[in-house]
């Protein structure tokens, strides 16, 4: 081979690769004209960062996939393996991004990047929560994913962001609760709207939803004469939220009636007086 000949054999790789020495689409880097087993982990590697670089993450989680199979047990599966979640979970591909992901905790639970692995697992659950009238199944898995970030992980960079989602998710929880609660109210299925009301009240007494949950109740009571339990609800919500236009309106719904927030009733709400007022949880 001449001097010029070897150079320009140089340079056509050089071409193939781009200008940060990764391979490019078509050229020496053609996984259906050349086998990707001719290739060396780090290429292949190198070439699912091309392509996430480049947009393609359905691309990017090919290659990295192709590294798992083929170097099996090696340093750049695992490194691999991690990349495979990322990228399945870029393209939206949320059940193959959870299962890299659960199969990098499996086999290196104790790796770095085990905490990342199981925060991709809660996100591809988490992303899809998109709005409250879908079914909750996907809020009740992100919770639980979430809970293990936070609870395996609590030192991780990934712990904050886990613990404002899970708050987020609850709130989602409670969110649906309240939207079927409204659905019974309006058509005058006051029982069935208390029974979801005081779910909200009684197990997500920490979310956004709490105070209208409170107001609805005083309204269903009301509506079924039940004067004793509407003014205990008012009352908890006096005491809790005050300042807030739920109070004001449960507090015109009494006075017209001549009636006044009040402890009266010996039921559920009781319990529930016992603990956001008096802080008493037995």
């Amino acid at each position: 081979m001449t001097r010029l000949t070897l150079v320009m054999a140089i340079v056509a790789v050089l071409a193939a690769c781009g200008g940060n020495g990764r391979p490019t689409t078509g050229g020496l880097f053609n996984k259906k004209e050349i086998p990707l087993d001719n290739y060396t982990a780090e290429q292949i590697f190198g070439r699912g960062e091309f392509e996430l670089d480049n947009g393609n993450a359905s691309e990017a989680a090919y290659y990295f996939s192709e590294i798992e199979r083929l170097y099996p047990y090696s340093d750049w599966a695992r490194r691999a393996l991690i990349m495979q979640a990322f990228s399945y979970h870029s393209d939206k591909d949320y059940p193959n991004s959870r299962s890299a992901a659960q199969r990098f905790i499996d086999f290196y639970p104790d790796d770095d990047d085990a905490a990342y692995a199981q925060y991709l697992l809660a996100l591809s659950y988490y992303d899809q929560i998109d709005e409250v009238g879908r079914d909750q199944g996907l809020t009740f898995q992100a919770l639980q994913a979430l809970r293990e970030v936070i609870e395996r992980y609590p030192d991780s960079e990934y712990a904050k962001s886990s613990i404002l989602k899970f708050d987020l998710a609850f709130d989602h929880l409670a969110g649906k609760e309240m939207e079927i609660g409204r659905y019974y109210l309006k058509r005058g299925r006051y029982t069935a709207a208390i029974n979801r009301f005081r779910v909200v009240v009684e197990d997500f007494q920490t979310t956004s939803h709490t105070p209208e949950a409170l107001h609805r109740l005083v309204e269903s009571y009301l509506s079924l004469g039940l004067t004793a339990e509407a003014q205990t609800a008012a009352a908890i919500l006096g005491y809790n939220y005050q300042s807030t236009d739920w109070y004001q309106d449960s507090y015109k719904l009494l006075a017209g009636k001549g009636l006044r927030p009040s402890m009266l009733s010996d039921g559920w709400l009781r319990q529930v007086y016992r603990q956001m007022i008096k802080g008493r949880w037995i």
